[in-house]
């Protein structure tokens, strides 16, 4: 496989839409939780809330986004099936990372392999949000300045929100070293 992203399905447009942080988002991610583990099993290394929805008092899409680990994310006979026929729909496969959602649109599924700086990353960025106000503070102003834009898809919005997020990850990294942060079970 390549290193390009493809999007099953193509180019979606799609309005963005920041909301206030809302309690019930830790809920709906223990219901995918225990939907993924009942599709599963032992296939499921690892199974982690992230995004903005997993970052109390965050502003955010209201999307659930979580991190799937399994063995390798490459072997896709191991683990996608299931997922198909739980109501995930495939969305997104590219080297090192795949994603389902709901036909919903409401919850993602990003698969990595467990041990993967994909998954390292993601659980960093979400574990500095919630320790860093003043990073969480800018970054629901990016977020909200730039939901007033429009936007090609959602990649585009992600890709914009590039920069700020790659400032944030220095001070991320360098915190993570003086506290000895690493992705916990």
């Amino acid at each position: 496989m390549d290193d390009v992203m493809k999007l099953i399905g193509g180019v979606e447009k799609r309005d963005i839409r920041i909301v206030d942080y809302d309690p019930a988002w830790p809920v709906r991610f223990a219901a995918e939780q225990g939907r993924i583990v009942d599709a599963l099993g032992v296939i499921a290394c690892r199974i982690d809330h992230i995004g903005s929805t997993s970052v109390p008092g965050l502003a955010a899409k209201p999307i659930i986004d979580i991190d799937l680990s399994v063995p390798d994310v490459e072997d896709e006979s191991a683990y996608l099936g299931p997922l198909l026929t739980t109501g995930y729909q495939l969305r997104v496969r590219e080297r090192g990372h795949r994603m389902v959602r709901t036909p919903q649109r409401d919850v993602h599924v990003h698969i990595s392999t467990v041990g993967s700086e994909w998954e390292r990353r993601h659980l960093l960025f979400r574990d500095w949000l919630r320790h860093d106000t003043e990073d969480r503070a800018a970054y629901q102003e990016l977020k909200r300045e730039l939901s007033q834009r429009d936007w090609i898809d959602m990649n585009a919005y992600a890709d914009a929100k590039g920069p700020l997020i790659s400032e944030m990850t220095v001070r991320a990294e360098a915190w993570a070293l003086s506290v000895g942060w690493s992705p916990k079970n």
